[in-house]
């Protein structure tokens, strides 16, 4: 019984901290385009590049 007196405190102060976490995404922008990223996977791009060509 006494070490919920430790883990009580402690799972509080973890979740605290995960909370903290997600809203720093969300004001970070990490969450404005979930899918941008998926589609820019699918476009090709065909043109060659300056590197490439040396």
């Amino acid at each position: 019984m006494d070490i919920l007196y430790l883990l009580i405190p402690i799972s509080l102060v973890i979740v605290g901290l995960i909370v903290a976490a997600f809203l720093w995404a969300i004001h970070s922008g990490q969450f404005d385009d979930l899918e941008g990223p998926a589609h820019e996977i699918l476009m090709d791009d065909d043109s060659p590049h300056e590197n490439d060509l040396k």
